[in-house]
């Protein structure tokens, strides 16, 4: 479509998506930063605090914490309390090892920073096979 905007990354895991992005310049847990039973941001002081995040395309800086993210994910994943994809500056294998877990669409290493070129609420697809996101105009 015209005015599409298409970011590259290296090639990631799971399934292609479209959802609304959810962004902030914040690093991730799913096990810190979340209310997994109620599907939103929950660690007062996270940027976002308060939001929703089932069914978005979460755009963050990167991975933090440890082994019970893998778990977690695919917790979450199985009771359709997720989000649709995991989109980060930088990882670590647990938040992979989860992504995979929990069949959810992840990348990383992209060519510019995602945080700032995906607007907050903007439609993307995520096609972690091709190593693209694509931002719909409008």
């Amino acid at each position: 479509m015209s005015g599409d905007r298409i970011l590259r990354a290296h090639p990631g895991i799971g399934p292609r998506v479209t959802a609304a992005a959810l962004v902030a310049s914040d690093y991730f847990s799913a096990r810190y930063d979340l209310d997994r039973i109620n599907g939103v941001f929950s660690r007062p002081a996270h940027r976002l605090y308060g939001q929703g995040y089932v069914g978005r395309v979460l755009v963050l800086l990167g991975a933090k914490g440890g082994v019970a993210t893998a778990w977690m994910l695919r917790e979450m994943a199985a009771r359709r309390m997720a989000p649709a994809a995991l989109l980060l500056n930088t990882s670590n294998p647990i938040m992979a090892q989860g992504a995979a877990f929990a069949d959810l669409a992840f990348m990383d290493r992209f060519d510019i920073d995602v945080t700032a070129a995906i607007p907050n609420g903007a439609r993307v697809t995520v096609d972690p096979a091709a190593g693209t996101v694509t931002i719909h105009a409008g």
